[in-house]
C-alpha cells in the first residue's frame, strides 16, 4: 500500500473508474480527487502488486470515526485472493488514521451496496464489520 495525496489525483481518478465501471459507479474526477484529499481529514493509498496498481483505499475521518469511502481491487485483480487482504489492511489503516483533532479512531464503517461486487459484503463480514441498516432503492441502471 502506498500512501498518495492530492498530487496523486489522476491515478486515483483512473483507478476508482477501472474498479467502479464494472458496478456502475458514478466516476469521480481528477479534480474532484484533488479536492476531496486537500482536506486534512482525507487519506487514500494505492495497493500495487509487483508494482502494478491492483486497487485503492480512500477514507475520511470523522471525529472518532473513519469510513472507509473506497476498498476496491481493478477487473483483473478480482478473483485472485487480493480482495481479503485489502479489506483487511484498509481496516487496519483505518484504525490508525490520523484525526485533524489529533484523536483517536473510536468506529471503522463503511457503506456498501447491490451495485459493489456480490463478494463485498461477505468479505467485509469476515473482516468483522458487521450490517448495522439496510435501505431499498431502485434506481435507474444504465445498459
Amino acid at each position: 500500500m502506498e500512501r498518495v495525496g492530492p498530487t496523486s489525483a489522476s491515478l486515483l481518478a483512473s483507478t476508482y473508474a477501472k474498479i467502479g465501471t464494472p458496478h456502475n459507479w458514478t466516476s469521480l474526477t481528477e479534480a474532484q480527487w484533488e479536492e476531496g484529499l486537500a482536506h486534512p481529514e482525507a487519506q487514500a493509498w494505492v495497493a500495487r502488486v509487483r508494482g502494478e496498481v491492483a486497487g485503492m483505499v480512500a477514507m475520511k475521518a470523522q471525529g472518532g470515526d473513519v469510513e472507509i469511502v473506497v476498498a476496491g481491487l481493478i477487473p483483473e485483480f478480482v478473483g485472485s485472493g487480493f480482495g481479503g487482504h485489502l479489506v483487511t489492511l484498509a481496516t487496519r489503516l483505518a484504525w490508525k488514521a490520523e484525526h485533524p483533532d489529533g484523536g483517536l479512531t473510536r468506529r471503522v464503517w463503511l457503506h456498501t451496496s447491490s451495485l459493489d461486487h456480490p463478494h463485498a459484503l461477505p468479505n467485509y463480514q469476515r473482516r468483522g464489520f458487521r450490517v448495522l441498516a439496510t435501505e431499498t432503492e431502485q434506481k435507474e441502471v444504465p445498459e
